[in-house]
């Protein structure tokens, strides 16, 4: 098959993951005009890949990154991730996002074929974050899978920064206040949007304002960094009192308060735990975290936060964990169907299921594996990498 071309296949003798049962078994696959349409035994017809020796997963997904707005080896002239000032709703990562990042083609090397990536978290509301297919394309738009996907908000140390520059926030008072005014704001600005709607009154329309509609509404969930357990809990707080969604990223201390945040219903993105504390807010950063929010009922993402870790490595991160306590299913879950659950995106990604977009990865040992590559990557069934290293082993019969 030649690469890029998107036709009906059949991949044959791998070792598949299946996510409901949490094991590899050996099945086939039959991919046709995007999608899986068909996995079981012999399956016969279409263009034919030999996988034996192979494990078989879906895409991974990166539920928290900065791909594309923090580029790959320049400084300041790629770096769109941060503004000037606390409250920024108005902004869009889709409007600072560049396919050429290098960072795109390297997470193909670690089977990344989904990510959210967006704005840091140097402000207390920074605007949209989007959602992107790892396809190869060079328009942004060609890339989009949800334009809108989470508002970023961020509470702890790195906001409070702002007191620094002689504006506000200084304290985690004042980041909590920030956060709550917004999300106020917005309840009245839909107040008066409704009112002038009923008397056919002109209204001028506030982007910032009606991006956290989005949010009031339910459509878009706050994206909040926070790493801190009275961050986490903050967040909980303000999120609870206005009825929103919420995504825990990085809940660094999630391990801590594991029931609260059972308790509350939001999942967590956690990471990225290589690496060194670099802040205070980090000091209880551990690769238990992941094991005890899992087993305490809350679902779970696991996150590279690239480029602080590469997005390629989002399997060893998974392997890390596995070692101090997740299971084998549950770490691969963990980047794969949990982040596609927790990004509102199940529907297409995450799991190797009738239906669903053929985004597939052929791995040539067990993912979990410290060594492990991917032969060939496919997104929506088209060829997106090709390791000439691996590949070979994967041939027509």
């Amino acid at each position: 098959m030649k690469k890029g071309m998107n036709k009906e296949m059949i991949i044959k003798n791998g070792q598949i993951f299946i996510e409901q049962r949490g094991t590899f078994e050996a099945l086939d696959i039959r991919i046709e005009s995007e999608k899986i349409v068909e996995i079981g035994k012999n399956l016969q017809g279409g263009e034919v890949l030999d996988a034996k020796g192979c494990f078989i997963t879906p895409g991974l997904i990166e539920a928290h990154s900065h791909i594309g707005m923090y580029e790959e080896g320049i400084q300041w002239e790629g770096d769109d991730i941060c503004e000037n000032e606390p409250v920024t709703p108005e902004m869009r990562a889709i409007d600072a996002f560049y396919p050429g990042d290098s960072a795109f083609l390297e997470s193909l090397t670690g089977g990344v074929t989904t990510m959210c990536t967006g704005f840091g978290s140097g402000g207390v509301v920074a605007g949209t974050a989007v959602i992107v297919e790892n396809n190869g394309a060079l328009v942004a738009d060609d890339m989009v899978l949800v334009a809108d996907a989470g508002m970023k908000c961020a509470l702890g140390e790195n906001p409070r920064d702002f007191g620094r520059k002689g504006k506000q926030p200084n304290t985690r008072a004042s980041v909590a206040f920030l956060l709550r005014q917004c999300l106020q704001d917005a309840v009245d600005y839909k107040a008066e949007k409704e009112a002038a709607a009923r008397k056919g009154d002109h209204f001028k329309k506030n982007l910032g304002m009606e991006a956290m509609m989005d949010v009031i509404e339910g459509r878009m969930p706050i994206k909040a960094h926070c790493h801190r357990s009275d961050d986490i809990c903050t967040v909980i707080r303000i999120c609870k009192e206005f009825g929103v969604n919420a995504t825990l990223d990085h809940c660094t201390d999630g391990h801590l308060i594991a029931d609260h945040i059972k308790k509350s219903g939001y999942p967590a993105i956690v990471g990225p735990t290589f690496g060194s504390k670099s802040k205070y807010e980090l000091r209880n950063k551990s690769f238990d975290t992941a094991a005890v929010l899992v087993k305490a009922g809350v679902k779970v993402a696991i996150t590279t936060d690239h480029n602080v870790t590469p997005q390629e490595s989002l399997n060893w991160l998974a392997a890390m964990y596995l070692r101090n306590g997740l299971s084998e299913a549950d770490a691969i879950r963990c980047i794969t169907c949990n982040p596609a659950d927790i990004l509102g995106i199940a529907d297409r990604k995450g799991r190797l299921q009738t239906g669903l977009d053929g985004d597939v990865v052929i791995w040539d040992r067990h993912p979990l594996d410290i060594q492990a590559k991917p032969g060939l990557v496919y997104v929506r069934g088209k060829e997106v990498y090709r390791d000439v290293s691996v590949a070979p082993m994967i041939v027509k019969p």
